[in-house]
């Protein structure tokens, strides 16, 4: 049997390999510490323009920051003889006369609204609001000039925000401010334009019960989220760089299976496929969305990083019970017999890609749309994120059992090697201490991609519950873990694919050796893939 790579591989020359992989993975992770932030906001403080006919209904009719008439909402009487379908609150992205880059790729628009207390006014905690939205977009001419404002979305939202009023040690109440909750308001999957701008009413309607519970409001503001341009070039280039790489090993490893006289053996299909999932993931299609608006980019991100988790999880299932024994029927190399783990594996992420499209598939037909818009609703996406959390890291442990499992099963059988001949034994040896290094660096990567994850998730919900959490994934490890990834599956494919050496047979060998290590007898065709798979699994004989 010819074996892997692993396993017949010179210690001179897996020590280069081994080398080698470990600079990229600095690599990358040093790349990650000088890259700027991935995402960058702003706070942009809304004018407040009056509408002397709000009755006119005409899509391309815009307020501006420029706007003949506008007021200020800190004076008591700025509104007087005004309704509030008169106020506009006009933002315009981005700010300082700047403009947007389609490197910039994504545009998340979070409100807060600043509320003063006052006498007499007693407000709920929970404040129901309703948002009549309209986005417009601009670009740049080739003069440099604008483009007049067109028509993006509009919609009219509600959203809950949560407001306590902290009265303690307060003399004059009176214009005091509320401490209120962000409010999700709309997501952009691409940044195509160069301006946006955004109008914003408050209608009220008693009988419709619009915004009958807000109180005063003085300002306005609209956090925008975006990331940086600098990062996602960097971010690309990782993509540019590993794609061909990937797909070149890929090509190269199944071709040495193929050139083996046996079929493949599940783990090769595993590798080869997880390959293929790697190689979409890297697969640097956000180069299109510099040329062709593509608002559906953010999903199609999600969907792969799914597919991707979805087989990385699976592959490490399916490498850790081709090395242990997880049945006693002795059947080999399918699919079926690990339907138990991996089921619920598809369940989960399948449950993720609902709940994905729930919220991001509808934003595709209006920006404004958001899961988070009603405690249901919040506590759905919460509920997903914890379970996904929670899910994660059970399947951390359940995979430490099994690979705990396969240190154990290598160990009993380990005993038998001293009654060895010394060229068999040291062979034996040699191999099993070259996995038992690839299966810590397996744990290892598990590990990080399980906490990444988490985080991950934690991150791009924190703007959407609680504005108060301050935690960002830093640029080192976005970087950090998409170069592990890589350099691991890189590694399982040159380390795992057939290799060309022949280990001679030992012709002194100790009475019972053949029959432990040699084929069984109804074993016509040999398809392990190593003799290790073979040490591990084979069941013993008395």
């Amino acid at each position: 049997m010819p074996g892997t790579i692993l396993e017949n591989l010179s210690g001179k020359k897996l020590s280069i390999l081994v080398t080698i992989l470990l600079i990229s993975q600095l690599v990358c992770f040093l790349i990650g510490l000088i890259a700027p932030s991935p995402a960058s906001s702003q706070a942009n403080l809304a004018t407040v323009c009056v509408d002397e006919n709000p009755s006119a209904d005409n899509i391309n009719r815009w307020f501006t920051r420029e706007c003949p008439k506008q007021i200020d909402l800190t004076h008591d009487k700025a509104t007087e003889n005004l309704d509030a379908r008169n106020l506009v609150f006009v933002m315009q992205m981005p700010l300082q006369n700047e403009d947007f880059s389609r490197w910039q790729q994504n545009l998340v628009g979070v409100l807060q609204v600043d509320m003063v207390y006052q006498t007499g006014l007693i407000l709920d905690p929970i404040i129901e609001l309703t948002l009549d939205s309209r986005l417009a977009y601009s670009d740049k001419t080739e003069n440099g000039e604008r483009m007049p404002w067109q028509y993006y979305a509009h919609s009219e939202e509600k959203r809950y925000m949560n407001c306590l009023f902290e009265d303690s040690n307060i003399k004059e109440k009176d214009g005091y401010p509320y401490n209120c909750t962000m409010v999700p308001l709309f997501e952009l999957g691409a940044i195509y334009h160069d301006y946006y701008l955004l109008n914003l009413r408050l209608p009220y309607n008693y009988s419709a019960k619009k915004n009958t519970g807000l109180g005063r409001t003085e300002d306005v503001f609209l956090h925008v989220i975006h990331m940086n341009g600098g990062f996602t070039r960097i971010w690309m280039s990782l993509k540019t760089f590993f794609f061909p790489i990937i797909v070149a090993i890929m090509v190269w490893f199944w071709n040495r299976v193929h050139l083996l006289n046996r079929t493949p053996a599940l783990l090769e299909y595993m590798l080869i496929s997880l390959g293929g999932a790697l190689a979409f993931l890297n697969l640097p299609v956000e180069y299109l969305s510099l040329i062709f608006e593509m608002p559906y980019m953010l999903l199609l991100s999600d969907i792969r990083q799914g597919i991707f988790y979805a087989m990385l999880l699976s592959f490490w299932l399916v490498f850790a019970g081709e090395h242990m024994l997880i049945q006693d029927n002795g059947e080999k190399n399918s699919i079926k017999m690990y339907w138990k783990h991996l089921s619920t594996i598809v369940i989960g992420c399948f449950c993720l890609l609902i709940f994905d499209l729930c919220e991001r598939g509808v934003q595709l037909a209006n920006p404004f749309y958001s899961i988070w818009v009603t405690p249901i609703g919040t506590n759905l996406a919460l509920s997903f994120i914890i379970l996904a959390g929670l899910s994660a890291s059970l399947y951390f442990i359940f995979l430490c059992y099994m690979i705990w499992r396969v240190f154990k099963n290598i160990s009993i059988k380990r005993s038998v090697l001293p009654s060895m001949s010394q060229a068999r034994r040291l062979h034996y040896e040699g191999i099993i201490y070259r996995f038992n290094f690839l299966m810590l660096a397996t744990v290892i990567c598990a590990a990080i991609t399980v906490i990444s994850f988490i985080l991950s998730q934690i991150t791009e919900g924190q703007n959407k519950w609680d504005e108060n959490m301050d935690l960002e994934v830093t640029s080192a490890l976005h970087t950090g873990v998409y170069g592990m990834w890589n350099v691991y599956i890189c590694a399982m494919l040159i380390l795992y694919a057939p290799s060309h050496k022949q280990w001679p047979a030992d012709p002194i060998c100790a009475d019972g050796e053949e029959v432990e290590f040699s084929r069984l007898p109804t074993e016509a065709t040999p398809n392990e893939i190593s003799s290790l798979t073979s040490f591990a699994t084979k069941a013993s004989i008395e």
